[in-house]
């Protein structure tokens, strides 16, 4: 009888050093945080963009989404892929500073052929470019992040 991945005692998140190697898996994971951290991104640029201005509250936005996103792809995306502390904390200021970046310079675009944009077209445009970012993103998570590689035996000498 076969199992299904909800099935009482089973762990949703296996551990299994296979499911690594799926881009698939990987992909979906992906997917379902930048899903959520989207959100919660425009959510938060929404709420401060009358306060702030369109361009800070892109930059606190993403801000505040950055880290909290790259530790759950460090947690449950890329599980078990072991990365360098160092190399994961250059991840974050470089994501940060890729969308802080990019998300400046599609508002700018847009302020300058959109006369006097609302918020719901800001939001929009952002949401686009995330997209698009985010497959930049997900290429740079899987193959230099977390980038599997082989064993290599210890040196002596």
């Amino acid at each position: 009888m076969a199992t299904t991945r909800c099935a009482p005692g089973h762990r949703l998140l296996a551990t299994d050093p296979e499911r690594h190697h799926e881009l698939g898996t990987h992909a979906a994971w992906y997917v379902v945080a930048g899903v959520v951290t989207t959100g919660v991104q425009a959510v938060l640029f929404l709420l401060l963009r009358d306060e702030l201005g369109s361009q800070v509250a892109n930059l606190v936005a993403i801000a505040l989404t950055t880290i909290g996103n790259t530790e759950f792809h460090r947690r449950v995306t890329f599980a078990g892929r072991p990365s360098n502390a160092g190399k994961r904390h250059l991840q974050d200021l470089l994501t940060f500073a890729f969308y802080a970046g990019y998300g400046s310079a599609v508002l700018a675009i847009l302020d300058a052929v959109v006369e006097r944009p609302t918020s719901w077209e800001e939001t929009g445009t952002l949401l686009l470019a995330s997209l698009v970012g985010g497959f930049v993103r997900f290429a740079v998570l899987r193959w230099w992040v977390f980038a599997h590689r082989a064993a290599t035996p210890a040196h002596s000498g």
